[in-house]
């Protein structure tokens, strides 16, 4: 259960971090553009007003505010704090999202435009809330809401690449298990009757309305996250192709951390400076953007993010905080470690072509043993549980004579065949210690069909050779002497991905049949298949 409340972890702490009892709510029901009305409650502070305001939207129950209400009010601002629509004691039926953004009803919009009208408002306006809660700022931001400052939190950028699928396959354990906890396991049916990249998940990515966006904001994320690469997105695309406001007022914040800031995640305990004062960062970029004080956030670096390094040897290099000015934080090259023969990864492809083939079942998937997870086990575990199966390919490089540093997005070049009309491959980039265990950094799938775009399939005839890349999402990791660097190549990894029944079919169904799949890694000189790493330019590759 504790794995499944992280999801309101920022909630939770922050209230206590602000400590404190808020003045009494004045709950009042605000109308929507088609007549549904929102639950509202009021947290005024002392003095005539009127005041700079901060919004949180939630699904979680408006009346879990109280210490971030009374650390607002502390501050000279009002709080306002709103059921999301069906939720709690508003109105109408929770459709996940789909009314919080630019659609047919735009809720998060009418709320703001309806909060800047009271008389206790002086028209400053910002919002604040982590994962569901950010989710709907991020989709407000996007529909043009007019807010002054946004804190988001471990949050979607883009709905079907982050949420519901990632390469094109459907996130089974965190959809169905996340909808059911709020009793709108009906909208999982909607999402899987959608399942490439069309009209409907258009309405759910805010990267694409970047120009529409007018706010600063704060992003804070972890490498474990369920939405880790949304937060660098969000950061990204508004710091460059944000409107007036948003661009170059955004603030990026990147720990060791699954969703929620925690020491033990996975397999590791992390040193004794995994957490960040995210609270001080929030309460001086509201200070700045709505009560106009002077405290320095806007002249600090940009972005502030956790290297991960070898977590048993304290002289190690990693392990520690650094500030840059942009993401990526340097300059980097894509240095390739190709798939080699005898399980290795090597700096230079092989000049002879190899396979390997293994049978993946359906009905005997390789089970998920940690990763970027909420309702599941999350986290960098030690992969050596799994990693034995028949259906695990695993390459690594020789034990490293010097630390190396991968900063930035990780992928994986396959050459692959298959003799199924349709299948997935899995890749996971691994920290192989000295003593051997495999401590999971990043891991992905990607759905063949959808090898080459997302809007339409694209089979792959059996036993021809295609090309599949794999997006292993983002990093920053120094892997240290002595360690090996994994990748581990499987088709699945159940149940934090829907299995694919190697028939063609979407899903499988019950009843219906699924088959086993022979699948090929290809590598060599005439397949370069590779894992590609992003590393720092050398101040000599610079110059040359």
């Amino acid at each position: 259960m504790k794995n499944r409340l992280r999801a309101i972890y920022c909630l939770v702490v922050l209230a206590v971090l602000l400590g404190g009892s808020a003045w009494t709510a004045e709950t009042v029901m605000v109308p929507m553009r088609d007549g549904v009305s929102l639950a509202t409650d009021i947290y005024l502070p002392e003095g005539e007003g009127p005041f700079p305001t901060v919004v949180v939207r939630t699904v979680y129950g408006r009346g879990g505010v109280a210490g971030i209400a009374s650390g607002a009010n502390t501050l000279g601002m009002a709080l306002v704090s709103q059921d999301c629509r069906g939720r709690g004691d508003s109105e109408g039926k929770d459709w996940v999202f789909d009314d919080d953004g630019w659609g047919e009803q735009q809720d998060g919009v009418d709320t703001i435009n309806w909060v800047r009208e009271q008389p206790w408002c002086n028209g400053s306006i910002g919002t604040w809330g982590g994962s569901a809660l950010g989710i709907t700022q991020v989709l407000l931001a996007a529909a043009g809401g007019d807010v002054q400052a946004q804190l988001v939190n471990v949050a979607a950028s883009n709905f079907y690449h982050q949420c519901a699928y990632q390469g094109g396959v459907f996130r089974k354990a965190l959809c169905e298990n996340w909808t059911q906890m709020q009793g709108t396991s009906y909208a999982v049916d909607i999402w899987k009757s959608h399942p490439t990249y069309d009209a409907f998940w258009e309405r759910y990515n805010a990267e694409a309305r970047a120009s529409h966006i007018t706010a600063p904001g704060v992003h804070i994320g972890g490498w474990w996250d369920i939405f880790q690469q949304g937060t660098i997105n969000s950061f990204v695309t508004r710091q460059h192709d944000g409107g007036d406001g948003a661009r170059g007022n955004q603030i990026l914040i990147m720990g060791p951390w699954p969703h929620g800031m925690v020491r033990e995640t996975g397999d590791l305990v992390l040193p004794d400076n995994y957490a960040y004062d995210v609270n001080d960062v929030e309460q001086r970029f509201l200070r700045h953007w709505l009560l106009g004080d002077d405290t320095g956030i806007m002249d600090e670096p940009p972005v502030r993010y956790y290297t991960v390094g070898d977590i048993d040897d304290p002289e190690a290099p990693g392990n520690q905080w650094r500030t840059a000015d942009d993401w990526p934080p340097f300059e980097t090259r894509e240095m390739p470690l190709y798939l080699g023969p005898e399980g290795r990864l090597v700096e230079n492809a092989p000049e002879t072509t190899e396979s390997l083939t293994y049978a993946f079942d359906p009905e005997d998937p390789c089970p998920t043993h940690g990763g970027q997870n909420l309702t599941i086990p999350a986290g960098p575990f030690d992969q050596r549980r799994v990693s034995g199966r028949d259906d695990v390919i695993t390459f690594a490089t020789q034990p490293l004579d010097e630390p190396l540093e991968i900063t930035g997005n990780v992928q994986v070049r396959l050459f692959v065949s298959t003799d199924a009309p349709d299948t997935d491959f899995t890749a996971k980039l691994v920290d192989i210690y000295p003593d051997g265990r495999e401590i999971l950094m990043l891991d992905n799938i990607q759905r063949l069909k959808f090898r080459n775009g997302f809007i339409e399939p694209d089979p792959l005839e059996p036993g021809e050779v295609g090309e599949v890349t794999i997006d292993l999402w983002s990093i920053s990791l120094i892997v240290n002497r002595g360690h090996r660097i994994g990748l581990q190549i499987s088709s699945s990894n159940y149940p934090r991905f829907e299995v694919n029944p190697n028939t063609g079919a979407d899903f499988p169904e019950e009843g219906e049949p699924v088959a086993i799949a022979n699948n090929t890694i290809h590598f060599g000189e005439a397949y370069p298949s590779a894992l590609l790493l992003p590393i720092p330019v050398t101040d000599d590759e610079k110059e040359s």
